[in-house]
C-alpha cells in the first residue's frame, strides 16, 4: 500500500510545475474511499512532516547562535553549521524557497542563508527541536546521531570528490550529498520495527535497497527524490537524491553514489568495489584518485601549523583572503580594511595572477592547503 501512495507521490511530483508533493491530497483522495481506517497517504503525509521537524544536534543550533549575533554576523560559520547539520540543512533550505525570493529554486546553503539573512537563520534554530548524543534521542528508531555521521562522511568523501574532478556546484554538491538518505528517515517513521538499515556490516547499500524494495514495496532512494521534490528544490538535486543507487547514475547523482560507498567504507561497512569502481569512472574520478581516497578519508585530517611552501601573498592580500574565509562580503571587508571596494577587487585579482587561482573559493582552500590562513 505504502509503495502505491509513495509512486503516486512521485509522479504527481514530476508532473507539477512547481515541484511540490501533494501528500494531503493524496490523502483526501484515499479517505474517500476508505472511512474506517487511517489513510495511507495521511500516514505518509506525518512521515514527511516529521522529517521536516528532524532535530537539529545542540552543538549546530550554539554555533549558530554564537555566529549569527556576534556583532558583525559572521556569514561564512552561520554557513558551515547548517552545512554540518541535517536538520538546519532541510528546514533553511524549505524556508528559502518558500520565500518567493527564490526564482527557480534555492540549491545550496550560502544562496539560502543569503535569501533568509543571519536573522531568519537564527529563528529557525531557536525554535527548532533539538537532540544531544548524551540524551534522548526523540523516539527516531534510526538514532540521529548515527544518521548525522554517515551524511556528514558522503558530504565530506563528495567534497573531495568533486574538487579531484573538477566539479564547479560544488555547494549543491554538499547539499545533495548531506541528504542523500533522508528517505531512510521516512521510512524508519512508517515501519518502525524494520530492522534492515542497522546491518551495515555484512549487507552492502545495494542489497538493503533490495530488501526495501522487497520487503516493503517502496525504497529510500525514492522518497528522498519525493521529499526534495516537496521542499522544491532544484530537479537536478531530487533526481541525485533517488538515482543516487542507479547502476547508470550520471554527474552529480554519479559523485554521491561514489561519495556514498566512500563514506560506508570508510566506516568499515560493506560495499561492492565493482559497483564503486564503475561509479568513480561514470563521475571522472581516475583509479589512482579512487585510491588515494580509500586511503585518507578514514583518517581525520590532521591540521598542521607548518607553512610547506613559501607565500608570495602580501601581507594585504592575505588579510583579504583571511576575511573571504570567515564568510565576508567586499564590502565587509573594505569597511574592516579601511580600504575601497575597487582596491579588495584589485587585490584580490592579484591573488589569483599569483597562485593560479580561477575564484575565490580555490584561492581560499589553496591558501588554507597551503598554510598561510
Amino acid at each position: 500500500m505504502g509503495a502505491t501512495i509513495i509512486q503516486k507521490e512521485a509522479k504527481a511530483s514530476n508532473e507539477n510545475g512547481n515541484g511540490k508533493v501533494p501528500a494531503r491530497e493524496v490523502a483526501e483522495n484515499d479517505n474517500s474511499t476508505r472511512t474506517s481506517a487511517p489513510a495511507p497517504g495521511s500516514r505518509l503525509a506525518e512521515a514527511f512532516e516529521a522529517v521536516e521537524r528532524f532535530p537539529v544536534l545542540i552543538e549546530s543550533r550554539e554555533r549558530v547562535i554564537a555566529a549569527a549575533t556576534a556583532e558583525t554576523a559572521r556569514i561564512g560559520e552561520v554557513v558551515e553549521a547548517v552545512e554540518a547539520d541535517v536538520a538546519l540543512s532541510i528546514s533553511v533550505l524549505r524556508f528559502a524557497n518558500r520565500s518567493g525570493m527564490a526564482g527557480g529554486g534555492v540549491g545550496s546553503i550560502p544562496d539560502a542563508v543569503e535569501v533568509l539573512k543571519p536573522s531568519g537563520v537564527l529563528a529557525i534554530a531557536g525554535t527548532a527541536p533539538s537532540f544531544d548524543f548524551f540524551e534522548s534521542n526523540g523516539g527516531w528508531v534510526l538514532k540521529p546521531e548515527r544518521f548525522r555521521v554517515h551524511a556528514l562522511a558522503t558530504q565530506r568523501a563528495a567534497d573531495r570528490i568533486g574538487r579531484v574532478v573538477g566539479w564547479a556546484e560544488r555547494d549543491e554538491l554538499a547539499v545533495a550529498a548531506l541528504l542523500h538518505d533522508v528517505g531512510r528517515l521516512v521510512i524508519s517513521r512508517l515501519h518502525p520495527g524494520y530492522k534492515v538499515y542497522f546491518d551495515a556490516i555484512s549487507r552492502s547499500p545495494e542489497q538493503r535497497l533490495r530488501d526495501e524494495r522487497e520487503q516493503l514495496g517502496i525504497d529510500h532512494a525514492l522518497v528522498g527524490g519525493v521529499l526534495a521534490r516537496r521542499w522544491n528544490l532544484p530537479s537536478r538535486i531530487a533526481v541525485a537524491i533517488e538515482r543516487h543507487h542507479a547502476d547508470d547514475s550520471e554527474g552529480l547523482a554519479a559523485l554521491v553514489a561514489t561519495a556514498d560507498m566512500v563514506a560506508h567504507y570508510s566506516q568499515g561497512e560493506s560495499i561492492s568495489p565493482e559497483r564503486l569502481r564503475a561509479s568513480s569512472e561514470r563521475c571522472g574520478l581516475s583509479p589512482e584518485a579512487l585510491r588515494d581516497l580509500l586511503y585518507e578519508l578514514p583518517m581525520p585530517r590532521q591540521e598542521s601549523s607548518r607553512i610547506t611552501e613559501p607565500c608570495p601573498l602580501s601581507a594585504r592580500e592575505l588579510d583579504v583572503l583571511r576575511h573571504l574565509s570567515e564568510g565576508m562580503v567586499y564590502k565587509q571587508i573594505a569597511g574592516e580594511m579601511h580600504l575601497s571596494v575597487s582596491t579588495i577587487r584589485t587585490h584580490l585579482h592579484n591573488v589569483y595572477g599569483k597562485i593560479g587561482a580561477v575564484d575565490r573559493a580555490q584561492a581560499v582552500l589553496t591558501a588554507r592547503d597551503r598554510g598561510w590562513i
